[in-house]
């Protein structure tokens, strides 16, 4: 089922879990957003980490109460799985299906392994997802600053009665109503969110600049003038869509770069690429690419670290690095970044 879009809900409030005990398994972008900007909304909670690990030692330096995951999801009345999709269908048959009681709200950011049947929740369990649309530190960022980012939600499984208010509260309590939350199912995010990174985000934009810089140094364009036309600059572009879109964009940039976008835009990227998302797409719903990368992590993630070895040693990367290191307005953003917050042990 496909629920109908739910625009904004800045009305919604953290009450349904307010006096709850809320865990958080997981510290690292996702986690340590989520755990800070839901205390901060007045809920209690616990992180639940392996003993030992480095984000164990960050999660007690910000104030947390740490526990080993089992106990964690033993104590919790909303338990919110937040550790890398890979890990957590073991991490829910030895940490959490023996140990959270019946009626507690098991929460994902991502739908992958209940959308695939890799994790297969007990029935007595509340089970729904918060997907935030953006990296964690973007999600703390705008919630110190009283804003937001928007936040899908689904609720999977009602076994309480009272799933919608949980999830509702748990968005609340990071900050997604104060901008907008759009209902929807873990098929549809989860579908939605690997076609995404696949096709345009990640594997489509990267490609795009990879090939672009190819094609002007093989012609004997200078890399370094190639670097800057075809990684460099993506982001001025990237911005002026973020912040309004085509029409922005084309406000914004001169007629002949309009002129050629318009005209020579659909020849690079057309009907064959169209074909081809789709083809993505489909390995996408039909369960392909899921198998694919469960049986790769299985196997120790060789074509993995292969491709990405590829990746971090092409051309692009070589000019990228020498050239970003005379950029010294990139280190001076990095270093002017705010130091994260500190509370008491304990809170």
């Amino acid at each position: 089922m496909n629920p109908a879009p739910t625009s904004s809900m800045q009305d919604a409030s953290t009450q349904a879990l307010q006096g709850r005990r809320v865990g958080v398994l997981g510290y690292g972008s996702q986690g340590r957003a989520h755990a800070l900007n839901l205390r901060d909304s007045g809920l209690q909670v616990t992180v639940g980490l392996r003993p030992g690990g480095t984000t164990a030692a960050q999660a007690r330096t910000d104030g947390f109460s740490v526990a080993a995951p089992a106990e964690v999801a033993g104590g919790s009345d909303l338990l919110a799985v937040l550790t890398p999709d890979m890990v957590q269908p073991q991490l829910y048959r030895e940490a959490i299906e023996p140990h959270l009681h019946t009626g507690a709200a098991l929460l994902f950011a991502h739908g992958l392994n209940v959308h695939y049947g890799m994790i297969a929740p007990r029935r007595d369990l509340d089970v729904v997802l918060v997907a935030p649309k953006g990296p964690g530190a973007l999600v703390r960022r705008e919630f110190e600053r009283g804003a937001g980012v928007p936040c899908l939600f689904a609720v999977h499984q009602d076994a309480s009665g009272h799933a919608r208010e949980r999830v509702l509260a748990y968005a609340a309590g990071i900050g997604g109503a104060r901008t907008q939350l759009i209902e929807t199912s873990f098929r549809e995010e989860t579908e939605t969110d690997l076609f995404g990174e696949q096709a345009v985000l990640c594997g489509g934009a990267t490609e795009l600049v990879k090939q672009g810089f190819e094609t002007l140094v093989e012609a004997g364009y200078q890399p370094e003038v190639a670097y800057y036309e075809c990684m460099h600059e993506l982001k001025l572009i990237v911005d002026l869509l973020y912040e309004g879109g085509l029409a922005q964009m084309h406000r914004y940039i001169s007629e002949t770069a309009q002129y050629g976008d318009l005209t020579r835009g659909p020849r690079v990227v057309n009907a064959e690429t169209r074909q081809r998302m789709r083809e993505v797409l489909g390995e996408i719903r039909d369960g392909t690419f899921a198998r694919e990368w469960v049986a790769e992590y299985a196997a120790g993630n060789p074509q993995y670290k292969a491709l990405k070895q590829r990746d971090l040693t092409h051309p692009i990367e070589q000019v990228g690095a020498a050239l970003r290191a005379r950029m010294g307005w990139l280190r001076a953003g990095r270093d002017a970044a705010p130091a994260a917050p500190k509370r008491a042990a304990g809170g």
